[in-house]
């Protein structure tokens, strides 16, 4: 596999390592062994019970955050594949990614970073780590999946540095983890979590632009205020003109992200011939993306952002269900912070005797991991 990596994809016989050392797998490299661990994690399941956008949708065919992140793992797979980078750092890092989201999804996380403003906020991605070194304990040896450092690198950074010059403090579990196992926080990852970032991207845009449109948020008229949107419906609807709207919306999507792909390839191509990195140390040190869409592309991304912001995620159905989320998530929170031995036992017993800040971070790891089904029933259990 690794004659045909390019020279700037990452190489698992370089890896920096896990910090607890184990014995390598015979028939497995290490980032397989990563990406293995992360889809038999207790975390990675309870994600198909987590919002995406619609909270407790009655359809069965709405996305929930499990199926958004095998969805990025794919894209995320194939610009890999093109780019001759390791596929399997890449998809680890894409499943991955959304661990750390709270139930009810951004609402529940904007409600815990709120509530737990005086012990250092709460973020997803410093969840998410929190869940990888820690949380997950299925281990006789150590607690969390000891990842290598590829991947929880990529994991934490995929979006970029994460300190240096213009950036606001590391998110504290983080920084802490990253005393202790120095992750580079100032640097760009490498190429596999910069592919994973915006196949994120691309799969979120798209399949919620098949989301809003299955729930009758707005027709596929109202596309005409995203232009490129609206030329694609419009030259699939002239070839297929008799073929079903379920069809054409289907089509258009698949064409749209294909269309975001290849842009995708291009630019970085350009960027890579443009710099020539010999080594996966130069695409860190580059300091900026080298996995990137061309100027049009972003505008084209930002503009359907845009009309989905105002189109689906501000609506009123969706802006009620984000209101009763906060509630529930700020009182579930509260309740337990007052009241923790209401917490489960085996939370309960590492609550005894644990000064305020643990105690709250204790809280905020057991109601972040909660499915949206569970929050709701644990509101209503804790509220007699």
């Amino acid at each position: 596999m690794s004659d045909r990596l390019a020279p700037y994809a990452t190489r698992w016989q370089d890896s920096r390592g896990r910090l607890h050392p184990e014995p390598e797998s015979e028939i497995r490299t290490p980032f397989q062994r990563d990406r293995d661990r992360i889809v038999h994690a207790t975390a990675f399941r309870r994600l198909k019970h987590k919002t995406q956008v619609f909270i407790s949708p009655e359809g069965d065919h709405f996305r929930t955050r499990l199926t958004h992140s095998i969805e990025v793992a794919q894209i995320a797979r194939t610009i890999a594949r093109a780019l001759r980078l390791d596929e399997d750092l890449t998809e680890a890092v894409a499943l991955a990614h959304d661990l750390g989201h709270t139930p009810f999804g951004h609402a529940g996380e904007e409600a815990l970073n709120a509530v737990m403003a005086p012990w250092g906020g709460f973020s997803h991605n410093d969840q998410t780590l929190r869940i990888l070194v820690y949380l997950e304990r299925r281990y006789a040896e150590f607690d969390g999946l000891n990842l290598t450092w590829e991947t929880l690198e990529g994991v934490v950074k995929h979006n970029g540095p994460l300190s240096g010059e213009g950036q606001a403090a590391p998110p504290p579990s983080i920084a802490n983890y990253s005393a202790g196992h120095d992750l580079a926080l100032a640097t760009w990852p490498g190429p596999e979590a910069q592919v994973a970032a915006l196949a994120d991207d691309i799969a979120y845009d798209h399949h919620d632009l098949d989301d809003g449109l299955r729930a009758d948020f707005f027709a596929i008229d109202a596309l005409d205020a995203v232009p490129h949107v609206a030329e694609m419906f419009h030259a699939v609807t002239a070839r297929y003109p008799d073929t079903a709207p379920s069809r054409v919306i289907h089509e258009t999507v698949r064409r749209l992200i294909d269309a975001m792909v290849k842009d995708l390839l291009e630019e970085t191509r350009r960027r890579l011939a443009a710099a020539a990195p010999e080594t996966v140390a130069d695409i860190r040190g580059m300091g900026h993306a080298t996995v990137a869409f061309s100027d049009a592309m972003g505008q084209k991304d930002r503009a359907l952002k845009g009309f989905l912001f105002a189109n689906m995620y501000r609506r009123e159905p969706v802006l009620r269900e984000t209101e009763d989320a906060r509630r529930v998530v700020t009182e579930l929170f509260r309740r337990l912070m007052t009241a923790p031995e209401r917490l489960p036992a085996e939370w309960r017993e590492q609550s005894v005797g644990a000064e305020e800040a643990d105690l709250a971070r204790l809280v905020a790891d057991y109601v972040a991991g909660m499915t949206d089904r569970y929050a709701t029933q644990e509101h209503e259990r804790l509220a007699v």
